[in-house]
Parts: C-alpha cells; sequence; structure tokens
C-alpha cells in the first residue's frame, strides 16, 4: 500500500498499519497531497480493516494546516470540508486508531489527533487551536470533538483563548492516554495495539460502531449487534477456550 504522493511513510504489517507524517521541513504540515495520501490509506483500511497508528516525524505530529494553501482557499473550499470530511473517515475507521503524538499537534494537527480513538504522548507534545488568531474556526473537528473529550469549559479556554495544552495537562484531563520518554513512544504504541489486537476483530468493529451511535439507538442498536457476535464461530471458540483455561 504505496501513496500517491511523498508525503507520508507506511508501515503494513497483518494487524496494523503504521503511519507516518513526513514533511518535517514544514512542520508536517497537512497540505492537499497528504490529505490526498491519507484518503487513500483511509480506503485501503476499509476494504482490509487493521488498527491504524499515526505520528509524525522529525519530532513533531502536526503543526497544522498548510497555511500557505489554507489562505488561498475561499468558500466552496470550506464547503467541500477538505480536511473535515478526511478526520471524520478516520473516526469512522472500522478498526480503532492510534495517535502517538512527540512535539506540537496543533491547529489541524490537533484535530487529527481528536479524530484517533487513542493518543499516546511525549512530554514534549504540545495541543492547541490557534486557528482564530488567523481569521479562521477550528472547523475540521475541535469544536465538538474537543469539547466531548475534555468537556466544555477547557474545549473554549483553548478554542477561543488560545490555550495550549501541555502533555501534562492533557494527560490529567485524559485528552491523552499515556505519557512515555521520547524514545519509548513506538514501543508504547506497539503494545496498546497488541493489546487491542487480541480482541475478537468483529467485536471491535462492532462496539466501535455502538460508542459512536446516536443516544437514540441504545439499546436496540446493541441488542442486534450483540446478536450477530452471538452467532460467531469466533466467540464460541473464545468462550470455550475460557472455560477450558486455554489461550
Amino acid at each position: 500500500m504505496l501513496p500517491l504522493n511523498d508525503t507520508l511513510k507506511i508501515e503494513d504489517a497483518r494487524d496494523r498499519v503504521l503511519v507516518r507524517l513526513d514533511r518535517p521541513h514544514v512542520r508536517n504540515a497537512i497540505d492537499a497531497a497528504m490529505v490526498a495520501d491519507l484518503h487513500e490509506v483511509c480506503a485501503e483500511l476499509e476494504r482490509r480493516p487493521r488498527i491504524l497508528v499515526i505520528t509524525g516525524a522529525g519530532g513533531i505530529f502536526a503543526a497544522g494546516a498548510d497555511i500557505r494553501e489554507l489562505r488561498e482557499r475561499r468558500r466552496e473550499d470550506a464547503l467541500a470540508g477538505i480536511n473535515s470530511g478526511l478526520f471524520e473517515r478516520i473516526a469512522r475507521l472500522p478498526m480503532p486508531s492510534i495517535a502517538a503524538i512527540d512535539g506540537p499537534a496543533l491547529g489541524g494537527g490537533a484535530e487529527l489527533a481528536y479524530a484517533c480513538d487513542f493518543r499516546i504522548a511525549t512530554p514534549r507534545a504540545r495541543f492547541g487551536n490557534p486557528e482564530a488568531g488567523l481569521g479562521i474556526m477550528a472547523a475540521a473537528g475541535a469544536c465538538w470533538r474537543l469539547r466531548e473529550l475534555v468537556g466544555e469549559p477547557l474545549a473554549k479556554e483553548v478554542l477561543l483563548a488560545g490555550r495550549v495544552l501541555s502533555a501534562e495537562e492533557a494527560l490529567a484531563v485524559r485528552l491523552v492516554n499515556e505519557l512515555v520518554p521520547e524514545d519509548e513512544l513506538p514501543a508504547a504504541a506497539d503494545r496498546l495495539v497488541s493489546r487491542i489486537a487480541r480482541n475478537a476483530p468483529l467485536a471491535l468493529r462492532l462496539t466501535k460502531l455502538a460508542l459512536a451511535a446516536p443516544p437514540g439507538a441504545h439499546p436496540s442498536f446493541d441488542n442486534v449487534a450483540q446478536a450477530v457476535l452471538f452467532e460467531t464461530e469466533d466467540k464460541h471458540e473464545r468462550m470455550t477456550a475460557f472455560l477450558e483455561r486455554r489461550h
């Protein structure tokens, strides 16, 4: 699985895909080429679901959208949802996604991290949305995902008052699931992938769908999803192994 452009480095494995944002000369700014490449990754993971890990090259996760491109965008570009459409697609991938963050995750980079299911960071990580200072808003998910993740008062500080969260602050409010030293970030992401991958793939997929379902869908959605899982061979084999005390 190779991207069409040169914005990503990809490691493709049986149960996981590691994607490294690779534009360190512009602090891994998210441009149209990177958006296109990430859509290619999403298409592959929709065809063959696996766990996704996204990280950045050069001690930076992503310092935002590419300002040179952003300055030239107009109304039609905003209505097309260039970044918001990509991040929504990442959020809706069949299997879980992990953002492994070293260094700044700002603007669109922060919104990319918010769209993932898990976030692991180093002490150098920082999270912020400075879009209002550039005359725009954080329109690719921060205005609602960040509120859901950390609560409205803190989200308003970030979005309206320009507060940048340190790694420790992000951990304290559970925006970050785990904080690890820089040299341990790849291993920590691998450990989390391995923990997730021990579970039944279809159970993971349906649980992720249940978590994303609107309140009115419960418990009906859960009952139907459980009915599907009750009929799988994987469920029978895993429960039999549990009862027989074998792995």
